[in-house]
Order: C-alpha cells, then sequence, then structure tokens
C-alpha cells in the first residue's frame, strides 16, 4: 500500500485541519451578514466582533495545551476523535444560538477543538510519514486549512443571498462544520495508530505492521526494519531520562532548545500578519473602497489562490528545496507585499474616480500577494518544521506547548486588537508586523533555525548534537530522587547521567 496509504492517512486526518480553516474563515462572512448584526444588536468593526473571534483564539490556546495530555495518554488518533467530537457541540450552540452567550460559548468549545486538532493532526502525520515525503504528508494540513476556508467562504457567499429578514445567511455556515466533524468521529478509527506511540505504549507488533503498511514498497524490507529498530532504540533511550509533567522540556538543554525552535516558527507565522487579513479581509477591503457583495466575491477569490499555491510548493517543490530557504525567501516577499499595500492604503484615501480604483485594485493584489507568499512558505512549513522536530518523549507536550501559546495565544491578541487597529489607523497597522519581520523573523530563522529536510525524526536528534538524550542538568537526578521515582529509573538515570559526562 505504502505511499497511497500514507496519503490517504493524511488527507483524512487533514479533515482536522479542514475544520480550523472552516471555523477560523466562516465568521469573515457571518458578520457581515444584516441579520447576524442585528439578531445580536452590533457592527463588523465594534469589540464585540473581536471577542467573537479572539474567544475562538482563547479556547484553542486551551484546547492545543490538552493535547499534550491526551496525545501522551490515549494517543494521536483518539486526540484527534475528542477535538472533532467536541467541535460538533461547539457547531450546534453556534447555529442555534439565540443570545451572544451561545455563540461566545459555542466558538469557545469550537476553539477548544480546534487547538487540539491544529497541534495533533500535525504530530499523527509527521510520525506516520516517510522521511522523503514529509514535506508532502504534513504540508496536507495547510493544504487542507486552505480548502476550510474556500468552503467557508462560498458557503457563506451563498447564504448570503437570502433575504436579511433570514437567519440562514449566518445559522446554516455556523452549522455547516458539523458535517466534517461527523466524518472525522466515524472515520478516524478506521486508520492505525502512529507506529511511534505504539512503539511507546509497548505494541511493537502492531507498530512493524503500520510501518509496512505505511512504506512498503515492494523491496525496501531492511530498510523498514532499520527503521523500526531506530524508532525503538531512540524511544527506549528517552524514556531513561524523562520526567512526569512539563518541566523537563525546560531542563534538558538540547530539549528546550527544540522547543524553542516550534514555538518561535508558530509566532512567527502569526506574525507574518496572514490570520489577521484572513480574519478581517473584508475590513481591508472597506479600507479600500471595496464593499458589499464584491468584498465577499474578492474573499472568495482571495481564499482560492493560496490553497492553489500550496498544493504546488508541497507537491513539486517542499521536499526539495527545503525548509530554511522558503521561510527567508517568505519573510522579504510578505514584508514588501505589506510596505506596498500601506502605501497604497495611505494614498487611497485622498484618491477619487479612476485612480481610486485603480489603487483599489492594486491594494487586492498585495493581499493576494501575500497570501501567496505565504503558502509557498510559512504555511505549510511551519506545522512540518514544528512537528518533525519535536524528540518523541515531549512531542506531544511539546507541539501542544508551541501551537497553543506559539500560535494561538498570538492569534488570540491579533484577533481582539486588529479590527481596532484596522479601524483607527487603517495602513499603518501594517508596520507591525513589518517591523517585526525585519528586527525579529529574518534573523532568526537566518542564524538559528536548522535545515531538516529528507532527515528521519530520529536522526533530527543528531542534527541538534545529540541522540535523543540531551545533556542531563547535574542536579536532574536529585530532583528525581526526591520526587520518589521508582528504583529502575533512578539506576538508569544515574547510568544516563554518567554516559552524557
Amino acid at each position: 500500500m505504502g505511499l497511497v496509504f500514507n496519503i490517504a492517512l493524511a488527507v483524512f486526518a487533514a479533515t482536522g485541519s479542514f475544520l480550523f480553516g472552516y471555523d477560523s474563515g466562516v465568521m469573515t462572512d457571518v458578520i457581515q451578514s444584516p441579520n447576524f448584526l442585528g439578531f445580536f444588536n452590533t457592527n463588523p468593526d465594534t469589540a464585540i466582533i473581536g471577542a467573537i473571534n479572539s474567544t475562538f483564539s482563547g479556547g484553542a490556546v486551551f484546547g492545543a495545551l490538552m493535547g499534550g495530555l491526551t496525545m501522551d495518554r490515549f494517543g494521536r488518533r483518539m486526540t484527534i476523535l475528542i477535538g472533532a467530537a467536541i467541535n460538533l457541540l461547539g457547531a450546534c450552540l453556534q447555529c442555534g444560538a439565540q443570545n451572544l452567550a451561545m455563540i461566545l460559548v459555542g466558538r469557545i468549545l469550537a476553539g477548544w477543538a480546534i487547538g487540539l486538532l491544529s497541534m495533533s493532526v500535525p504530530v499523527y502525520q509527521s510520525e506516520c510519514a516517510h522521511p522523503k515525503t514529509r514535506g508532502l504528508i504534513v504540508g496536507l494540513t495547510q493544504q487542507m486549512i486552505g480548502v476550510g476556508f474556500i468552503v467557508s467562504t462560498w458557503v457563506g457567499y451563498g447564504s448570503s443571498k437570502v433575504p436579511e429578514t433570514s437567519a440562514f445567511s449566518w445559522r446554516f455556515p455556523l452549522g455547516f462544520q458539523g458535517i466534517p466533524c461527523a466524518m472525522l468521529i466515524a472515520g478516524i478509527l478506521f486508520f492505525p495508530e502512529s507506529p511511534r506511540h505504539l512503539i511507546e505504549t509497548d505494541r511493537s507488533d502492531e507498530a512493524m505492521r503500520v510501518l509496512r503498511k505505511l512504506h512498503y514498497n515492494g523491496q525496501n524490507d531492511d530498510w523498514i526494519q532499520s527503521e523500526f529498530n531506530e524508532i525503538k532504540l531512540t524511544i527506549e533511550a528517552e524514556r531513561a531520562i524523562t520526567a512526569p509533567g512539563w518541566r523537563i522540556m525546560f531542563t534538558v538543554k538540547t530539549w528546550r532548545t527544540r522547543l524553542m525552535h516550534a514555538v518561535l516558527i508558530q509566532v512567527f507565522t502569526q506574525m507574518t500578519g496572514i490570520n489577521v487579513i484572513g480574519y478581517y479581509q473584508t475590513l481591508m477591503y472597506n479600507n479600500l473602497g471595496i464593499t458589499g457583495d464584491r468584498a465577499l466575491l474578492v474573499t472568495g477569490i482571495y481564499n482560492v489562490v493560496g490553497p492553489v499555491f500550496n498544493f504546488f510548493f508541497i507537491t513539486v517543490l517542499l521536499d526539495r528545496v527545503g525548509r530554511k530557504k522558503p521561510l527567508l525567501i517568505g519573510t522579504v516577499g510578505i514584508t514588501i507585499a505589506l510596505v506596498c499595500e500601506a502605501i497604497i492604503g495611505s494614498q487611497i484615501e485622498h484618491a477619487t474616480g479612476s485612480r481610486k480604483d485603480s489603487l483599489s485594485i492594486a491594494g487586492v493584489f498585495f493581499l493576494f500577494c501575500v497570501s501567496c507568499i505565504f503558502s509557498c512558505s510559512f504555511g505549510p512549513i511551519s506545522w512540518v518544521y514544528a512537528s518533525e522536530i519535536m524528540p518523541f518523549q515531549i512531542r506531544g507536550r511539546g507541539s501542544a506547548f508551541a501551537t497553543g501559546i506559539g500560535n494561538w495565544l498570538v492569534s488570540t491578541v491579533w484577533s481582539q486588537v486588529s479590527p481596532i487597529g484596522l479601524g483607527h489607523i487603517t495602513y499603518k497597522f501594517y508596520f507591525i508586523f513589518v517591523a517585526f519581520n525585519i528586527c525579529v523573523t529574518f534573523p532568526t530563522i537566518f542564524f538559528i533555525f536548522k535545515e531538516t529536510t529528507k532527515l528521519t525524526l530520529e536522526e533530527i536528534d543528531l542534527l541538534f548534537g545529540e541522540r535523543a538524550l540531551g545533556t542531563l542538568p547535574e542536579d536532574l537526578d536529585a530532583k528525581e530522587l526526591a520526587k520518589g521515582t521508582d528504583p529502575e529509573r533512578q539506576i538508569s538515570l544515574h547510568e544516563m547521567h554518567d554516559e552524557t559526562h
């Protein structure tokens, strides 16, 4: 079965990423519904709309952190299943909302679910992927996020065609997300658990069967056996020094370094400004003089462009050109596009007639450029890089922390302040992202990030200087002994400490 089954698994698991994109994008059209605004007595640029979006992102922070516990205890598949079930409940509350509180609770639950899914799906895909195609396999996460945005936009656009007195214009888009939730709940258990989690839970025979199902091409038995041995050896080595709780990620130096990389790539992705455009592009179009149905139509086209570029990038380039180079080029390209967007915004306020129309088109063009460049850099690579650099024993908690803090906490802040910023300082708001990209993102990626293309997850341990073990701090043994660690584990800790010194 090999590659075909691996891709099928990755695509189906990425239904969770589809929900990420759909839930993130659906409010863009919902907040344009006159019936919705009248029902909740608000308008698109108020703090209430910011609260609806920020509660979604805030829920995702806690959902992602919760995933660090469920991934280790219940596995990758069950975490995805739990996320889909919570999302289904949130969809029902939003669709049937009778007051603002129901909308907010529904968005919190949806965010909670998306937090779980956003950190578990890439890890599941990464642990099941062949090293030579890991960029493609995990890149499907971003692809399905993009597809989710597309579907949300066109569902919203179609629903907007009903009379203004009809609640269908916003209830149907919010309820539609229940369909992929049900599909994910019904189908995920038909796919295997990650082979690495199976080995960790002492199901080695099952892990070997899964590896063959995922990677066998008819003539690579020796490679699969070698891969199995390498995974088993690495996990056993990590077990010897793994302490309970979250603090171990910050205690072992090499793990702390890798956690920092994962957090930073998520922060840098948010600081491209892509989610601000995704959530509030209709406000940006209003600033450019594009309003009403025309703004919704442009939004629909915008959401199609990114996934097209993303698909080309992950299928043709990502596993060839690597991780660092596209990130550096993407940082420069997005920064230039945002500067151009700001310049146009500064001119359009005073323009009239055909000149204003020309500037509006140019403004839309540069927003589209941001999406295209992002889809060939930070979009797919952020999920690939963050999931592949974590050592197995902290992969669940580390991915949870990186996604919850680096992605969703930062997103929560921008979700709340962006409508206010876009409403009050308009084009000047873009310079926040420009300054961060120039001063922080580019130099950090250039000097600190490492290239991980085509390495196995276990070989990436060596890339960071050590094979799974890390350099143990001098007092780790004493800390563990004080916690009452079992005698066999105390011996292992002493032995590992001696070996690394």
